[in-house]
C-alpha cells in the first residue's frame, strides 16, 4: 500500500493567499475541482484492490487528455497547485498520481465559516444597538 503525505493544518495568512492565487487560474481550478470530485478516471490496473489509495488516485496523463495543453503545460499547473497544498502528488514507477488534499481544503472552509459567523455576530450588534 502506497502512503501520501498527509498534510498540515492551521493555515496561515500567506499559505491561503497562495491557495486563492492557485485556484485563481481558471484551467488550475478546472483541474482542481475534476481532482476534488473524481471527474478523471486513470487507467490504472484494474486487477489492484479498490482500497489500495493509488487505484483511487488520478494521473497526470489522464488529465492532460482533457485539454489542449501539452504535457509540461498540465505540469507546471499541478507543481502550483501541489506547491498550494490543495493536491498531493506521488510518484510510483514511471507515473505521478494525483488526489486531493481534504484536509487543507476543510481548513480553508473554517476559515470561510468563521468569517461569515464574524460578520454575522457584527451585523446582528450593529443592526440591535438602537
Amino acid at each position: 500500500m502506497y502512503n501520501f503525505i498527509k498534510a498540515k493544518t492551521m493555515l496561515d495568512m500567506k499559505q491561503k493567499i497562495k491557495i486563492f492565487k492557485a485556484l485563481g487560474n481558471e484551467t488550475r481550478f478546472k483541474i482542481f475541482k475534476n481532482v476534488f470530485t473524481g471527474g478523471y478516471a486513470c487507467s490504472i490496473d484494474k486487477s489492484k484492490p479498490s482500497e489500495d489509495i493509488i487505484a483511487q488516485a488520478t494521473c497526470v496523463s489522464t488529465i492532460a487528455e482533457h485539454f489542449d495543453f501539452a504535457l509540461p503545460t498540465i505540469s507546471r499547473h499541478l507543481k502550483e497547485l501541489k506547491d498550494a497544498d490543495i493536491i498531493i502528488m506521488t510518484k510510483i514507477s514511471n507515473k505521478i498520481y494525483i488526489k486531493p488534499n481534504p484536509q487543507i481544503i476543510e481548513e480553508l472552509a473554517k476559515c470561510f465559516s468563521t468569517l461569515v459567523e464574524n460578520y454575522n455576530e457584527n451585523t446582528y450588534q450593529f443592526d440591535n444597538t438602537n
